[in-house]
């Protein structure tokens, strides 16, 4: 989602983007980027191998398209756009959402031996940043840290009204609801999310859990709802395009991951003044400061995310002070315009070195 994001602060004046993407099921971000007037393209492939064979179709069309910079995200995107860059000439930036220890060994190889081919690497934590120099001798000029954003004024809290919101969702209008946003993949753990769940609605049976999103655990996910005798109080949303309503329905954001690089949808529960409580997984502990804007564990101990949990749901006036701080941190130093900002200015030195 930092795509559409990112475009709704460019300056359209300056730059023309056209986005393009291999993938069929991502269709509603596409169809989110045409509705903010940008030009969306698919190159349909399912595979390494499928997305891969793309390469010359796509030099055809940065040649057709005069395009002057071609920024990829994702590493068998990544290697892609590295060939058509070597195809073209046209200088390629890549950005890096995750370390390199949590890809698979295919896919690390890959991007490993064509990242040098970058003409800038952008990495999207300072976790991520030192993996990248673990793995290869690059020269500081050319890969740099540029943390995520989020639009602070659409991502407001005062923007909503809780109780219609929680109306128009059918969510209990009495209860405290804990809440997360993600795809649901293995590497979130979202079985121990559900254990916590679980724990806190046997002592604190006046909440409600809401997990936004879907992805390939869906299924384990719903079957542990089920065995635990909770269906009634966790609302699974499905595949949604508007996640603010949902985020101003909650009250406390939650997440459990194994690992990260820096989570987008947190940052955005935090602007619309939620208190995190989470692991301090990638760079989740660079937005998140412990005891202040959210409460944090290391990734092997989340269990004692419970002990937090138990205090912000007994004490609203916390949690009215860490959600209001943890706003003004994103603010700050993770704002959509910082960040976008700072990648025009990329885009200019790359063509214009």
């Amino acid at each position: 989602m930092l795509l559409p994001e990112t475009l709704r602060v460019h300056n359209r004046v300056r730059y023309h983007f056209r986005y393009a993407y291999f993938l069929p099921h991502k269709g509603q971000v596409a169809e989110d980027l045409r509705q903010l007037g940008a030009e969306v393209d698919l190159f349909a492939a399912t595979s390494t191998v499928g997305i891969l064979a793309q390469s010359f179709a796509l030099m055809r069309y940065v040649r057709k398209h005069r395009i002057d910079v071609i920024h990829c995200h994702l590493p068998i995107a990544g290697v892609t756009g590295r060939i058509v860059s070597k195809l073209t000439g046209v200088p390629v930036v890549y950005t890096e959402h995750n370390k390199q220890e949590r890809y698979h060994t295919l896919t690390r190889r890959l991007n490993l031996a064509t990242l040098a081919w970058n003409r800038r690497i952008i990495a999207c934590s300072d976790d991520v940043l030192g993996s990248i120099h673990h793995h290869l001798q690059i020269g500081p000029k050319r890969v740099q840290s540029l943390q995520n954003g989020v639009n602070t004024e659409r991502f407001a809290l005062n923007q909503f009204d809780r109780t219609r919101v929680r109306a128009q969702l059918q969510l209990p209008a009495d209860k405290l609801i804990i809440g997360t946003v993600c795809v649901f993949r293995t590497q979130k753990r979202l079985h121990h999310w559900l254990t916590l769940a679980e724990r806190l609605y046997r002592r604190h049976p006046d909440l409600h859990f809401v997990m936004v999103g879907d992805g390939p655990e869906e299924d384990r996910l719903r079957a542990q709802v089920l065995e635990a005798g909770m269906q009634n109080v966790i609302t699974f949303t499905g595949r949604i395009s508007e996640v603010r309503p949902w985020l101003a329905a909650m009250d406390i954001y939650l997440m459990t991951s194994e690992f990260e690089g820096l989570p987008v949808a947190m940052l955005e529960a935090m602007s619309m003044e939620l208190p995190v409580v989470a692991t301090r997984a990638g760079g989740i502990g660079e937005a998140v400061t412990d005891q202040e804007t959210g409460f944090l564990a290391e990734v092997s101990d989340w269990e004692s995310l419970e002990q937090p949990l138990q205090t912000l749901i007994t004490d609203a006036a916390l949690r009215g002070r860490v959600g209001h701080k943890a706003r003004t941190r994103v603010q700050r130093n993770f704002s959509i315009e910082r960040m976008t900002r700072e990648l025009e200015l990329i885009y200019d030195q790359v063509v214009l070195p």
